[in-house]
């Protein structure tokens, strides 16, 4: 029997199918474009986002939810069960580890018979979504909520997020990076590979075309796991045929015991332009 549930954040990347086959509940970042507000992956798409944000970039913002969006969810999930766990997104690129703490203090007080963890996955995208996934799983193993928790930091600290970006140019929206510092990049042909660690975003190297920039990803994903078995997830920023093919060359290189194709939040594409593709992965000891 389930003992615990797991809610984590649009920024997690989850697709649909896993999230229903997990029965994961996500609370969604939102999305600002002319006065509108969308919910991420829930009133508007990624490649929709996209779309918005290609037409008119100058209109594009976003924001965390809110303390109430993370209250509402804890409520309904209080009403059928007494463990939750909530992974959030690293609490150095995102304030949603914040807001989710806040929410769970005030659930406290309500329901006191529910245990709420929130745990800060360190990490973003996918990367953050296997974190949360292999929470799901340990749960639906009918794991308690303290070995769902230990799960969900042993998987953290073995995640590498790896980021091939297609240009340089929108990355000082991210902060970590002065505009005219992305637009000489951006005119010099430069484009990065990044990574996360310590919870931030940080260059892993730079490369001049997209297939070095693919190798570069593959070169770095082989190091470390060689011919172990290995969870993976392929990511894209509105570049689905080339998320295909990086898919493929994953499943033929790499001894996958778990592999699926995901987009980039466009929250996080907001900053990586479109044409990104990244890798989330880690091995089985």
């Amino acid at each position: 029997m389930q003992k615990v549930l797991i809610v984590t954040d649009s920024l997690a990347c989850l697709t649909k199918e896993l999230v229903e086959q997990y029965g994961i509940r996500i609370v969604p970042l939102n999305i600002h474009f002319n006065g509108k507000v969308y919910k991420d992956w829930v009133d508007i798409t990624p490649d929709e986002a996209y779309e918005l944000f290609l037409k008119a970039p100058q209109s594009w913002g976003s924001s965390a939810p809110s303390p109430a969006d993370y209250l509402k969810v804890f409520r309904e999930l209080g009403s059928r069960i007494k463990s939750i766990l909530c992974v959030t997104a690293s609490s150095k690129v995102s304030s949603t580890h914040d807001v989710a703490k806040l929410a769970r203090e005030q659930a406290e007080d309500e329901f006191p018979q529910t245990s709420i963890e929130v745990v800060d996955s360190q990490l973003a995208t996918a990367a953050e979504g296997l974190v949360a996934l292999a929470a799901a799983q340990a749960a639906r193993a009918g794991k308690s909520l303290a070995e769902v928790v230990k799960v969900a930091e042993e998987i953290r600290d073995k995640v590498t997020f790896l980021a091939f970006l297609d240009t340089i140019r929108y990355v000082y929206r991210s902060g970590r990076i002065p505009k005219v510092a992305a637009v000489a990049g951006s005119m010099l042909n430069i484009k990065p590979v990044l990574t996360m660690s310590s919870g931030l975003v940080r260059f892993a190297g730079a490369v001049r075309t997209k297939e070095r920039g693919i190798e570069r990803m593959l070169k770095i994903m082989r190091d470390k796991v060689g011919q172990n078995p290995v969870h993976v997830a392929v990511m894209h920023a509105y570049a689905l045929e080339e998320a295909k093919k990086l898919k493929e060359r994953v499943a033929l290189a790499f001894n996958c015991v778990e592999l699926w194709l995901t987009e980039f939040s466009p929250l996080m594409g907001y900053a990586t332009g479109t044409g990104t593709l990244g890798l989330a992965f880690y091995k089985d000891d």
